[in-house]
């Protein structure tokens, strides 16, 4: 079993201490490791500070904060999707079911009560992640085309029921609360963001779930035959993929009081550059939820800090290209030296 994203704060593996990282990093092998388990804190800490030096509104608090109440879907479709990819799949189909939750729940919103529209909009992204746990596990089919295909067929289904048209909720704010409510200055969306990342984090890294997760990315059939349930776990984090795509798109629905079928474009290429640009394999097997959330917010610096410095946001598209292209490439070097 491949336990490489266990703990927030490290791992567990042998070798610990000053002598014990001494000794990493003076190996290919070791300094692979390190780079493919933490590489993104330093990128993201040299950032940080490099903005902060720039951009006199960068650290003022409305700045940060409005980062993180706009990320805060983005780091919960993508702290589900963590699991997805350590366990050895791959869910394309989270923009379409966070755009199809959307406008489901801003339009139950619009004529029910709120707390129907956030319960029916999660269920709408259960139910679809579920769909692909079975489609991938029973009929076995590819996990990226399965979720390609679902992806289209949950935005035909959207623009079928929207028309193509913006539903909105403006006459009904106390859908709003859901999301844009205050605590301590944070958003509630911003709080569900650090709940949900919180809970994924600890189950994908202390408990037996989590680590079956990893067996079933690291090496599925060692882990079968180690009395694993492969197809269960991989149906289960579809679930939760799906479930958190719901959420996501509930939330944003309730912040702007208005959702749209296509609202969700992007949100998959964004979400998976996250995933793999805070360290997660895309071969599956290794990967923890906290440096995806570290990934996400480092995409999110940059995207702010383009606006905040008058930058091309032309030229912000071929940065994370870059940027994703050279952690896939981390990836693929650490795991030469691996094997």
């Amino acid at each position: 079993m491949s336990g490489s994203g266990g703990g927030l704060g490290g791992t567990s593996e042998p070798g610990g201490g000053i002598a014990g990282l001494t000794g990493r990093l003076a190996s290919p092998v070791g300094a692979a490791a390190i780079a493919r388990q933490s590489g993104i804190v330093t990128p993201f800490v040299v950032l940080f500070a490099t903005l902060s030096i720039a951009s006199e509104t960068f650290l003022r608090l409305p700045n940060l904060m409005n980062i993180l109440d706009q990320q805060a879907a983005t780091v919960i479709v993508a702290a589900a999707g963590t699991l997805v990819l350590v366990a050895g799949g791959i869910d394309l189909s989270v923009g379409a079911v966070y755009a199809l939750s959307g406008v489901t729940a801003a339009t139950l919103a619009s004529s029910a009560d709120p707390l129907a529209a956030v319960v029916v909009g999660m269920f709408v992204g259960l139910v679809v992640g579920i769909a692909n746990g079975i489609v991938v596990t029973r009929f076995r089919i590819n996990a990226l085309i399965a979720t390609l295909a679902a992806s289209y067929v949950v935005s035909g289904i959207g623009a079928l029921v929207t028309r193509g048209n913006l539903v909105v909720a403006f006459e009904h704010p106390e859908f709003q609360a859901f999301a844009a409510t205050r605590i301590l200055g944070l958003t509630s969306a911003a709080w569900i963001m650090l709940a949900v990342t919180l809970i994924l984090a600890v189950v994908l890294a202390r408990s037996t779930f989590g680590r079956y997760v990893y067996a079933s990315g690291g090496n599925a059939d060692a882990a079968r035959l180690a009395g694993v349930e492969v197809d269960r776990i991989r149906l289960a984090v579809f679930a939760i993929s799906g479930l958190a795509a719901g959420l996501a798109g509930v939330i944003d629905a309730s912040r702007v009081l208005s959702a749209q079928s296509n609202a969700g474009g992007f949100l998959a290429f964004t979400v998976l550059a996250g995933i793999v640009v805070g360290g997660t394999s895309i071969l599956g097997g290794e990967g923890s939820v906290w440096r995806t959330a570290i990934g996400c917010l480092f995409i999110a610096l940059i995207g702010n800090g383009f606006n905040l410095l008058g930058l091309d946001p032309f030229y912000r598209q071929i940065t994370l290209g870059l940027i994703l292209l050279l952690a896939v490439g981390i990836d693929a070097w650490s795991r030469r030296f691996d094997h």
